[in-house]
This record gives C-alpha cells, structure tokens and sequence, in this order.
C-alpha cells in the first residue's frame, strides 16, 4: 500500500453526478465515487499466495506450496467532505460461512488472528482521499505501544521462553518501519481499501467499451526506479445491474527490475551454494532475470461509482522463484460477476506444513482502536516543525527550493483522471529525496510562485525527482505546467506552519 504520488482532490457536486445519464453519445459515464455514510458494507474476501522453488529442487513442483484465506470484513464511511473521507473498517479472521474445503486449509487466517492480537486491535479509523485511497490512520501510537509492549514482555505478557535477542531486534525493526510509515499497518490489516480504490474515482469519467489508456510511473524498489506501464481499458457494461468492468494491466519494466533484485538473488543463490555452482550458463542468466506483473478486473456500480467487485493476480519471478498472489473481493449485497481462480476453490492443496500457534491476548474485552469514532487530535506545532535527531532533542527541517526539468500533464495511472508530473533537475531530486526523509510522518507543503498547491504528509522517502499532482481540474493543471516550464520557475518544499 506505498505510494510516490502528492494528491489533491476537489469537491464535486453530487447532485451532478447523478443526474448524468451513465450512458450517452459519446460512451458510458462513470460516476465520481460517492458512497453513502452511516452505511456499512460488508465484503467477502478470499486471498491465496503461491510459492513455487521447484527450480532449485530435483524434483519439479517439491516445493509448490500454497497459503490462503477466507474472510468477511466490514466497512462504514464515517464522514465526507471536499477534501476527503474518514472510514472505519471491522476485522475479523473468522472463516465465513459457506467456505471450500476444510478449514485447516486456510493457514492465513490462523496468521491474520495472530497479526491482529500483535497489533492490539480489531478496528482501524483511517483518513482517505476522494477515491478512497487511505493517506492517514489514527491511533498509530497505541498500536506501536502495544507492540512495544509484546516485544519486551511477550504475547499476553507473559516472556517466551528462550526468545533470542535477534528476534527481538527484528520485532523492533519493525516497529521503527511502523513509526516511519504508518500506513503499512493499513497495508498489513486491511489490503482489501487500496484494491477497492483503484476502481474508483473522484470525478466522472466518460469511456467507451474496449477503449485503453496507458500510462506509466517510477516505483521504488530499494532505491532502484522501475518503470511501471499501466494499461486501463473498458470490458463491458450491464444495463439490468447498472455496472461496470474494467480492467488493469501493469508490467514492471524486465531490466530495471531484475537490477533492483540483484541482492536478493545473491541472498538466494548463496542459500544455495551447492546448486548454483552446477547451474548451466543459460539457467544462470535466468536466475539473475527477475519480472512483475499485476492483472486487475474491477466492477464498478454506475450509481455511485464504488467498487462492488475486484479480482487481481500479481506474480513476481525473481532467482528462480515464482511469487503469485490472488486476491477476491465481493461486495456481500451484490451477486457476483467475475470467475474465481481455482485456487481459492480448490477443496485439496498442496500446503506448507506449518504450525501455527495462537498469539495469547492480554485483555479479553475489545480491542484498543476498537472505540474509536471521532478524529485524532490536530498536531501540535512542535510536531509539525522539528524531527527528532538523534538524542541531541529536535532539529527543525529546512524548506527546499527546487528547480523543475519538466512539467507534463499525463492521465493517472492508479485510477481516472489527469495528474501534473514533475520532473526535478538531478541536484534538486537529491535535495528532495533528503527533505523527504528528514520529514517522513510530516504534513508538509508545496508552494509554487509563493502559492500553495498541495498539502501532503510525507509518508516515506521519495526517491527519482518525481511530484506528482492529482487534480480533477485538467486546465488548473495546465496551467501550473505552463508556469513551471518558464526558465524562473521554482518549487518551493516546506513543513506546514
């Protein structure tokens, strides 16, 4: 759930939406998402991870194994206003009714049961933009302090017997990537929020069937940029239940990514040593290949532009070992439209023997995010200002003046819509990306000709000398492009007052 790109959303009329017809002259309209608040949601999901290491075994599929899970979580739109959503999302690690195959097949939800004792909640309240892409998350330090908490004392308090201090170290590796970043506890509890984004949008977007749109974007991956092409196209529509599918296609590109896992497949190739020294010339070149792709079928309701159903396979080859993972998400008032990989019918799999022992919980009542309703309390403006740096107490974080190499208003990748990106020159990128760190967790601002565009928190380091702006208004972003290609031109990169 990472994301390079800065967003900014305005407020569009709902009454407009509605009253455009879905299908007109020139295609089929999709509505800007509007969900209902007070309303809850309920939706199926059904995920499986497939691991396959047979090239590093003498026997062809030994070591296939399969991992997957069944749940049934819940989703309430809290509140909406022009800049955003606050939504709150209940979770559970039951199987749900009605499943396929035994129940000790379903490895993932003895794993997700332990992930949300470790974490200390069954809820999470999290801040998102108009198309539902989560940017913010409350209560973050009692999740932390609860980790804490289990790191030095051990589950339900009570110390494991003979815990190492390198497991200890890499629970608090954790927590500090936590602390970082908070949205990757969204990412870890609820994955199921950034997949029903990517089918909708802030704003109505008129297509026709069989139409594509394709666009591209740097991903980070360890300090490596990877370009990304992401082609979106309209599969076809139904008037009875007034819906939508489209699709999404995203391949990493083959030579930057394989650079971007080299280490990795050094890592795997030393594990093992015995067998990469009798590897042929042509099987070495392919363990040092490395791919990724994503396929991605949305159904989208034309009456307020939510997402009713998903379906996304992403598969990543790296060393030799295929990585693919399957996801499912259906709305439960909703039928079902999309097929279902076999995998995550299947009544027999090919599982890894693991056990799994429960997490003891130390309270038995809810959990502590679990009464959250109203917003976090607003930073204090020693919060907003200063980092910490070392133990020497805070430091305050110099805004940054960058020069611009280009400016270009390209569609958006992740869901419909225009973005201006802009490309910094070398020296400025690298003064970004240290500003960026410096101010990771900080609401921050972006100024341009002394105005302020943009107000976003930095979430992680960004890397490649990109800014990114969403904006429904395509003559808005025009416009800042035109500024920005003037030889005067300058960003301006500041924490918020």
């Amino acid at each position: 759930m990472t994301s390079l790109h800065w967003k900014r959303f305005v407020w569009f009329c709902l009454c407009l939406t509605l009253s455009t017809p879905a299908w007109s002259a020139g295609g089929v309209t999709i509505p800007g998402y509007a969900p209902a608040p007070g309303v809850e949601r309920s939706y199926r999901v059904q995920k499986a991870n497939e691991t396959d290491m047979s090239f590093w075994f003498d026997k062809p599929g030994a070591s296939a194994m399969t991992v997957r899970g069944a749940f049934r979580q819940r989703m309430t739109v809290l509140s909406r206003d022009e800049d955003g959503m606050r939504v709150r999302w209940s979770l559970s690690a039951d199987l749900p009714e009605g499943i396929t195959g035994p129940s000790d097949s379903y490895q993932m939800n003895l794993l997700y049961r332990n992930s949300l004792t470790a974490y200390g909640t069954a809820a999470l309240e999290l801040e998102t933009d108009l198309n539902g892409n989560p940017r913010d998350l409350s209560g973050v330090d009692q999740i932390v302090a609860h980790m804490r908490e289990v790191a030095a004392n051990g589950p339900g308090g009570v110390p494991a017997a003979g815990a190492s201090a390198a497991r200890q170290s890499g629970v608090y590796d954790i927590i500090a990537k936590l602390e970082a970043n908070p949205l990757q506890i969204v990412a870890a509890l609820v994955p199921e929020a950034q997949l029903l984004a990517t089918g909708q949008s802030y704003q109505a977007e008129t297509m026709e069937i069989g139409q594509t749109s394709a666009t591209s974007r740097d991903e980070d991956y360890g300090g490596v940029g990877v370009p990304v092409t992401s082609t979106w196209t309209l599969e076809s529509t139904d008037a009875t239940a007034r819906t939508a599918t489209l699709s999404l296609s995203e391949e990493a590109d083959a030579a930057a990514f394989s650079q971007s896992q080299q280490q990795a497949i050094a890592n795997l190739m030393t594990g093992f040593a015995e067998r990469a020294k009798n590897l042929t010339a042509d099987q070495l070149a392919s363990v040092k290949r490395a791919s990724k792709s994503r396929s991605v079928e949305l159904v989208v309701s034309l009456n307020d532009g939510s997402t009713l159903e998903a379906s996304e396979i992403v598969t990543a080859t790296t060393g030799g070992t295929t990585l693919r993972t399957y996801t499912h998400i259906q709305r439960e008032d909703m039928p079902a439209s999309l097929p279902l990989p076999a995998v995550l019918t299947a009544k027999e799999l090919q599982t890894p023997d693991l056990h799994i022992e429960p997490l003891p919980s130390a309270k038995a009542g809810p959990g502590i995010l679990d009464e959250l309703s109203t917003p976090p309390a607003p930073p204090t403006a020693s919060q907003d200002t200063t980092v910490a740096a070392d133990n020497d107490g805070p430091k305050a974080i110099a805004p940054v003046s960058l020069e611009v190499k280009s400016a270009e208003v390209v569609s958006a990748p992740t869901s419909f819509g225009s973005e201006l990106d802009i490309m910094l020159t070398p020296a400025s990128a690298a003064k970004f990306q240290d500003f960026t760190q410096a101010a990771v967790g900080e609401i921050t601002q972006v100024l341009i000709n002394d105005k302020i565009v943009i107000e976003p928190r930095i979430l992680t380091p960004i890397t490649g000398g990109h800014i990114v702006i969403s904006e429904p208004d395509s003559k808005l972003l025009q416009d800042m492009a035109e500024q920005l290609t003037l030889p005067e031109a300058k960003i301006l990169v500041r924490l918020r007052p």
